[in-house]
């Protein structure tokens, strides 16, 4: 049986109207704090292991800056 007190558990857990409670802010900045850390982390794995298309990345954002009119 889940424990109530548990909020690894709670986070799937409905009210008696089958409706999700609201999230609070902090578990939503909690939740987009752990995605924005795994994407960091996804895009700097891809760089490593792509140098190449890494490095045509950058050549191209280095391009868009200067083009880019204030």
């Amino acid at each position: 049986m889940p424990d109530p007190a548990d909020p690894a558990q709670s986070r799937g857990a409905r009210n008696e109207d089958g409706e999700k409670p609201p999230e609070t802010d902090a578990e939503r900045r909690r939740r987009r704090a752990q995605f924005l850390r795994e994407l960091h982390e996804a895009k700097a794995l891809r760089d490593r292991v792509q140098p190449r298309r890494a490095r045509a990345a950058r050549m191209r954002q280095q391009m868009r800056m200067r083009t880019f009119r204030w």
